[in-house]
């Protein structure tokens, strides 16, 4: 008796065929190439790296965009679809029970069946004769269960939840690259706005020095070729505005579509003009970090998963399904005696199912979920190849733009001072105005490249955040760990 009941729980318990999965092992670098050796970001700062950068506007816009971008809200949607969807998976591993209720109303054609030998053509006389109409009733119950024993069920549960960590992962990338997204778009805005200003201040000085070579000129000290020269710098230092303004718009612009806006919403909050935010200092840490903390890295390997539980479910097409099915119901041709003992019906039966031959059918799904699988192991480590390639990047461009803006601040310093010389000479009489408006250029460009690379230092910042898996604010308690 014993054996008999052991024997019938492994088949209830069942077996569950094909690979189980395990996570990929890859090696990586000890440590990035132009990385420093500071120690890494903490999980938390990570998360919320917009606040290092000290601009309250900034880290309030990247808050509301998280919440509020399309896109998020999309990805929220599809992890909703995809915990349906573990539900529908799982319901094929439970029993299956419908009620049904009917009511059929029936005439027995007289001329399709024949009557038997002396019944004297007394049709109606009897159920079931020839001309008689009788109504039925049926009330039950249709319940099925195929047994699960070889986890074609379990591997479908199994793929599905991944899949759904594969959804969440996607939403905290999509949550990355949104924060990223509004502080480049943000930073650049402040950039624009700086060279509007140095734009109008170099218009009031152009306008002020135009005034000195009128005056010059009125004088006979300078011809009037000195004084159409200047006259066309102010215009093209005006022409200039319009260009900085427009480029400032479209990242309010951007910025407001970023947070669930229209592009117009922000106007007013940001067309005032504030400082360039200073970029902080990014302690990279370690490659192998970049395998826990970057979203897609995770998803990609959530996708790996399911991809491994796909071949179980093809497997298991190759071994026989096994169901259960009864239908107890309670039948009767008068409504009156439905519910008595007489009129219960009921039918129970066992079935197997198994398939013997195919064509190659199911080998052939087998063969197509094993090359999905390696398309999945594929695309994994491409995954991690491209991660620390954008932290390679990103740390390379923070370390160039460093270096350039060292360089630059120096040489617009000397700049300034030679242009201060050449204004100053000019009004002697000692150089022409061409030595002035050359010197002014020099400085105008120099004052544009300082700009420029402070605001592509700070950008690259933000980038190199991005490129770490920092952004997705729940980082410090999603189960970062390995």
């Amino acid at each position: 008796m014993r054996p008999a009941i052991i024997l019938a729980a492994t088949l209830l318990a069942g077996c569950t065929v094909g690979p189980d999965y395990h996570p990929p092992r890859l090696s990586v670098p000890d440590r990035f190439a132009a990385a420093t050796a500071q120690p890494g970001a903490t999980d938390a700062e990570l998360a919320k790296w917009w606040n290092g950068f000290g601009d309250p506007t900034l880290s309030e816009l990247i808050e509301r965009a998280l919440t509020q971008n399309l896109d998020v809200q999309t990805a929220e949607a599809r992890i909703r679809e995809a915990r349906a969807r573990e539900v529908t998976a799982g319901a094929a591993g439970l029993p299956q029970i419908e009620a049904q209720a009917s009511v059929n109303r029936q005439r027995i054609s007289e001329n399709a069946v024949p009557l038997p030998p002396g019944s004297g053509g007394q049709q109606g006389s009897g159920f079931g004769l020839p001309g008689s109409e009788f109504t039925t009733w049926r009330a039950g119950f249709d319940a099925s269960w195929e047994l699960d024993l070889f986890g074609r069920t379990r591997r479908n549960v199994e793929g599905a939840r991944a899949r759904t960590s594969a959804a969440v992962w996607d939403r905290r990338d999509l949550q990355v690259t949104t924060a990223a997204e509004v502080a480049s778009a943000y930073l650049a805005l402040r950039v624009a706005q700086i060279r509007i200003a140095q734009a109008q201040a170099e218009l009031a000085r152009q306008r002020r020095f135009e005034q000195l070579v009128a005056a010059q000129a009125r004088g006979g000290l300078v011809t009037g070729q000195d004084l159409q020269q200047q006259s066309a710098e102010r215009a093209s230092a005006a022409a200039a505005i319009p260009v900085l303004q427009a480029q400032a718009n479209a990242q309010i612009h951007a910025l407001g579509v970023l947070t669930g806006e229209a592009p117009e919403t922000l106007i007013s909050r940001l067309a005032e003009a504030k400082a360039l935010p200073a970029a902080p200092p990014v302690p990279a840490g370690v490659p192998s970090d970049l395998l826990r903390r970057r979203p897609d890295i995770r998803a990609a390997e959530q996708e790996l998963a399911a991809s491994t539980a796909d071949i179980g479910v093809a497997v298991a097409d190759l071994y026989p399904r096994f169901s259960l099915t009864a239908t107890p119901a309670l039948v009767s041709t008068a409504l009156t005696s439905l519910l008595e003992w007489g009129s219960r019906s009921f039918s129970v039966g066992a079935a197997v199912n198994w398939p013997l031959l195919d064509g190659g059918r199911i080998r052939g799904a087998i063969a197509v979920a094993n090359a999905r699988q390696q398309q999945a192991l594929l695309a994994y480590r491409k995954a991690v190849l491209g991660a620390l390639q954008e932290v390679e990047d990103a740390l390379s461009r923070i370390g160039g733009d460093r270096q350039q803006l060292a360089s630059l601040d120096e040489a617009l310093g000397t700049a300034a001072r030679a242009e201060g010389i050449a204004r100053t000479r000019y009004r002697g009489g000692l150089v022409t105005l061409s030595d002035v408006l050359l010197a002014q250029a020099t400085r105008l460009r120099l004052e544009e490249q300082v700009v420029e690379t402070r605001g592509a230092l700070a950008r690259d910042t933000a980038a190199l955040f991005k490129a770490l898996g920092g952004g997705w604010p729940d980082a410090a308690q999603a189960g970062m760990q390995p």
